[in-house]
């Protein structure tokens, strides 16, 4: 049975409906509005590019558009960044779909190389990888201090409590390099509790489509960060 639905998003972007947990995989006050909003900027990624190289790891990677979109505003700033990105995606299906959808971010032409039987590709010196399966297992296999950005994009506390506890926010923490952020849609008390007690320090994300704001969380404190 077919449980994803295409549907259109208030800034005219696609995404999909998952009818079995009753909840879009992006903001339908506009899904491209959101990869570039609640994750690239809040995540410096134009800054990040600057230096030539960055790690980012997405978690519920989805149709891709988060980390392709950083990857747009990565390459504006600087053509010859090297950047990897490590996918953690537990649905088969939503891969799929990838096929299906054509938002207006350059890079993710090349996402469309993405298929079950060939979850890796190169181009240039850009490397995208998904690895399906469970996050909360499949993120022990990723070194530990490797990640400029982490972006987390589950379905919500509400419907998958399971995916913000805090031994998945101790995962996270493990991969981050000190001067890491994490980026996530979410502002719940719970969530932002959890992110506390696996050592992340929280702070109000941008506010976009929603009523209160999203959140970012970092290792440490600013004047902390002495050696990165």
């Amino acid at each position: 049975m077919n449980f994803l639905t295409k549907i259109i998003t208030a800034d005219n972007t696609e995404t999909f409906l998952n009818t079995k947990v009753k909840e879009s995989y992006h903001s339908q006050t506009g899904a491209v509005e959101e990869a570039l909003k609640k994750y690239a900027l809040p995540c410096k990624i134009k800054e990040l590019a600057k230096t030539g190289k960055i790690k980012i790891l997405d978690i519920c990677f989805g149709l891709g558009y988060n980390s392709a979109m950083a990857i747009d505003v990565a390459l504006a700033e600087n053509h010859h960044c090297e950047i990897e990105v490590v996918g953690l995606e537990y649905d088969p299906t939503i891969i799929e779909k990838i096929q299906e959808v054509s938002p207006p971010i350059h890079f993710f032409q090349h996402y469309k190389k993405l298929t079950l039987s060939s979850l890796s590709f190169q181009e240039g010196k850009i490397i995208v990888n998904v690895i399906l399966g469970d996050a909360r297992e499949t993120i022990k296999q990723l070194p530990d201090h490797y990640f400029d950005a982490v972006f987390f994009d589950p379905f919500s506390p509400k419907t998958s409590p399971q995916m913000w506890q805090v031994p998945f926010f101790e995962q996270a923490f493990r991969t981050m390099k000190n001067t890491a952020i994490l980026a996530t849609y979410s502002c719940a008390r719970m969530v932002r509790d959890n992110m506390s007690t696996a050592g992340l320090l929280y702070d109000n994300g941008p506010l976009v489509g929603r009523r209160g704001p999203g959140t970012i969380a970092t290792k440490w404190k600013n004047e902390d960060k002495i050696n990165p």
